[in-house]
């Protein structure tokens, strides 16, 4: 049996899925609670910054999903382009299941949120993660490291357009092409 959420958690998760939804402005603060089952004593309590606070704590929650998701794509792979269609076609399939995934998680919250450098900084920080992330499965596979760092750029720069034009599309197609540009695959 599962451990119930902490009221932080719950703050944390509900807002990281309403901001991937409607964006950083699209969601007010009462939805947020209303969502959690929290006191509005308690968004302040955890956040003392309030919704700016609560956004980078639900950007770095969103982050660590994708995290895994990496993982569990590079993990069994024989090598990075194995690894890196995986990944698109797992973040193909998360867009198709689900409502949530209809904006990037990051760009959602952190680039419609305040215009300010913390944002910016978090923003940046995630998605290097992401390309080191991926980068450091290149080098497990064994691509040269400058190789390995431009193929996940290239993968990183492919998936953040395809995620702009699926979600035009209404459908996942562009991000299951990622892999086709980044490879020379037509």
């Amino acid at each position: 049996m599962s451990e119930a959420l902490s009221t932080r958690e719950r703050l944390v998760m509900n807002a990281a899925l309403l901001f991937q939804q409607r964006g950083y402005h699209g969601v007010g603060v009462a939805e947020i609670l209303e969502a959690s089952g929290a006191p509005k004593g308690s968004l302040y309590h955890h956040f003392p910054n309030g919704k700016a606070d609560l956004a980078v704590a639900a950007a770095e929650w969103a982050s660590a999903g994708l995290l895994q998701i990496i993982e569990d794509a590079f993990a069994p792979a024989e090598s990075f382009e194995q690894g890196a269609t995986t990944l698109c076609y797992k973040l193909a399939k998360l867009f198709d299941l689900s409502d949530h995934w209809l904006g990037c998680p990051i760009s959602s919250t952190l680039f419609e949120g305040p215009s300010n450098d913390r944002f910016r900084r978090e923003s940046a920080q995630i998605f290097e993660t992401w390309i080191e992330a991926v980068a450091a499965h290149g080098r497990r596979l064994g691509l040269p490291a400058d190789e390995a760092a431009r193929r996940s750029e290239a993968v990183w720069i492919g998936l953040q357009g395809a995620w702009t034009l699926s979600r035009a599309r209404r459908g996942s197609d562009p991000l299951r092409r990622v892999p086709d540009f980044v490879f020379g695959r037509g």
